[in-house]
């Protein structure tokens, strides 16, 4: 669980990233699943966007994403997303120590 200043860093880091997956009208599938998990892996912080035509809306759809995988929900502002899941060795991200030092 992300307290609240891990999440406001990751949302910082956030702002200049690309939308890495759109959810369309089809179901989140498990290929989506799979690339998003894949992309997590790689990445740790993706950014993904909702379109009009998908019965989901953003918060369905991190909820979805974040219990298949595994993931936390960092943003949900409008039709975009963000997840994070820190990687076991050589994150990119020092959240331990921001909870130490703020």
């Amino acid at each position: 669980m992300l307290t609240s200043k891990q999440r406001a860093f990751l949302r910082s880091q956030a702002n200049t990233l690309q939308v890495v997956f759109q959810i369309g009208k089809g179901e989140i599938d498990e290929t989506l699943i799979e690339s998003t998990r894949s992309c997590l892996a790689a990445r740790e912080l993706i950014k993904l966007k909702v379109l009009e035509n998908s019965q989901y809306t953003a918060a369905e759809a991190a909820g979805q994403l974040c219990e298949a995988i595994g993931c936390e929900s960092v943003q949900i502002i409008g039709s975009k997303l963000v997840l994070f899941q820190q990687k076991k060795k050589d994150s990119r991200f020092d959240l331990k120590n921001l909870c130490l030092n703020g």
